[in-house]
């Protein structure tokens, strides 16, 4: 059988498994989610670093320790966020409305994993689903199978010794476009989440299924006049240069006021950045950015240094990040793109308005709804920015890569970032088990008594259906409150009616 037929036909058998398991866990209780995902994230925490290594060395991107982190807080981080969500039974009540809020999970989830982070976003959208009381399939990256597979399987094997039952976690072996385009149209699939590149989040978002789909983010970095400038290069270097420039929210360009650019640049030189020229410049472009769009793949999560070799141009030993001073943005413009490496576009502009029109035009080639970063302490022109840049996370003072997953911020931690119907997205939240549930509302008349207590909502069954008097007593308190509410004037216009009909007025 051809390869893709093979994923096809595999895809189809790990849905009907799926859903068989789906069902099961429809039953389980709130508790039993919980320790099911406390085993998760342990098992996750405990493989971190060699996931990591794992990914390193079959992807050929990044760097270990950086993936470690990101292990880490796929795992750790995000499960210290999400353990004591309410995700089952009855979440919240309204006692002025009388409305009872419950959970109720959206189903089997189809999870397309990225190259450029194949065991943390696994593990991610393992912990979400579950905690959600979701079965996840995860649809590996054909460059990261081996990695992506094993964090699954350290992960599935953790759920099933907690309880879990067998099938409710599961991995393509054969991950093929045709496979993974199968697994997002599978009538069982309920929700994708969608990490990836442009074309497949776009199949992701039509393939007939509610779709959370992260869009590029070629984030800008303004650096105010009233930005304590060391503390702010030293942030964006470290966000930048974290696991080679992999993440999708971290810094694609700085963008500067001419009144401290000659301070910046010193920071910048300080911190081993290298300036390139307009020709090396132009060698960096041709290798690193594909004619038709998009990065070469060889060359992502690849360090500054092997980058320049691949140009053919030479930089000074330990050159941490390579710097191109731009005039303008957009395919005249290749470095101007998001660039998934230690590139960074530079622009000097004259003033905060200037700066302003520079980053909206960075954020509409390849960021739009992303992500975009202030460095300042002019509070009233952050909030400016805030109200006017056309993308829904604004971070301030703090590395991107960081911030925008909830590292270094109050953000929701999560590694799949929503861009907002600007990035054609359904959402612009950091993803949570939250956004894998619907929510039931049961709605009582406004006119009628009391909501009943949280006791009577969940005492067993068996008692409630055999005790008549406690429904006839609230028939009684529904008469009482009813009679209550009628207006004399109203009786009074009945009885006339009906007496009126009998010929007794």
């Amino acid at each position: 059988m051809d390869e893709d037929l093979k994923s096809i036909e595999e895809v189809r058998q790990l849905c009907r498994r799926a859903i068989v398991a789906q069902e099961e866990f429809n039953s389980f209780s709130q508790e039993e989610i919980d320790r099911i995902v406390s085993a998760c994230a342990k098992a996750g925490e405990q493989s971190a670093l060699k996931l990591a290594e794992m990914a390193v060395a079959e992807t050929g991107f990044g760097v270990v320790k950086d993936k470690e982190t990101k292990n880490l807080v796929a795992s750790r981080m995000v499960y210290e966020f999400i353990k004591d969500m309410p995700t089952r039974g009855i979440l919240s009540r309204d006692e002025a409305r009388k409305v009872v809020n419950i959970a109720s999970p959206m189903g089997l989830v189809a999870a397309v994993i990225p190259t450029t982070n194949p065991t943390s976003t696994a593990i991610y959208k393992i912990l979400i689903s579950v905690k959600a009381g979701c079965a996840i399939i995860v649809s590996p990256h054909p460059q990261a199978l081996k990695c992506t597979r094993e964090a699954t399987r350290i992960v599935r094997e953790a759920a099933i010794g907690a309880g879990a039952p067998e099938d409710l976690i599961s991995c393509m072996s054969y991950p093929m476009m045709e496979g993974t385009q199968e697994l997002m149209r599978c009538p069982e699939v309920a929700v994708i989440l969608a990490t990836g590149g442009t074309e497949l989040v776009r199949a992701a978002n039509i393939a007939g299924k509610p779709a959370y789909g992260v869009g590029p983010g070629n984030v800008p970095a303004y650096i105010e006049r009233s930005a304590d400038i060391p503390i702010a290069v030293k942030k964006i270097l470290e966000s930048k240069c974290f696991d080679n420039g992999t993440v999708c929210a971290c810094e694609q360009a700085i963008v500067v006021e001419r009144e401290i650019e000659p301070e910046v640049r010193r920071e910048l030189l300080a911190n081993n950045a290298y300036f390139m020229s307009s020709s090396e410049m132009g060698a960096v472009g041709d290798v690193l950015v594909m004619p038709t769009g998009g990065i070469n793949p060889r060359l992502v999560g690849q360090p500054a240094a092997y980058i320049a070799e691949a140009a053919g141009i030479t930089v000074p030993q330990g050159t941490s990040l390579l710097m191109a001073e731009l005039e303008g943005v957009g395919s005249d413009y290749p470095l101007s793109c998001e660039k998934l490496s230690p590139v960074m576009a530079y622009y000097v502009v004259g003033d905060w308005q200037e700066a302003c029109r520079r980053c909206i035009e960075i954020l509409e080639f390849g960021g739009l709804g992303h992500t975009m970063v202030l460095h300042s302490r002019n509070d009233r022109l952050i909030m400016e920015f805030a109200m006017k840049k056309p993308v829904y996370r604004i971070l301030v003072n703090t590395p991107a890569s960081q911030g925008a997953i909830g590292a270094t911020t109050g953000l929701e931690p999560a590694l799949t970032l929503g861009c907002g119907t600007m990035g054609g997205s359904i959402t612009a939240d950091n993803i949570t088990p939250l956004h894998l549930i619907h929510i039931k509302r049961l709605a009582y008349d406004k006119d009628g008594p009391q909501l009943p207590t949280q006791e009577v909502f969940t005492r067993p069954l068996e008692e409630a259906v055999k005790e008549p008097a406690v429904a006839e007593s609230r028939r009684e308190d529904e008469v009482r409150v009813m009679a209550k509410t009628l207006d004399r004037s109203v009786v009074e216009m009945v009885v006339r009616e009906v007496l009126g009909e009998k010929g007794l007025l």
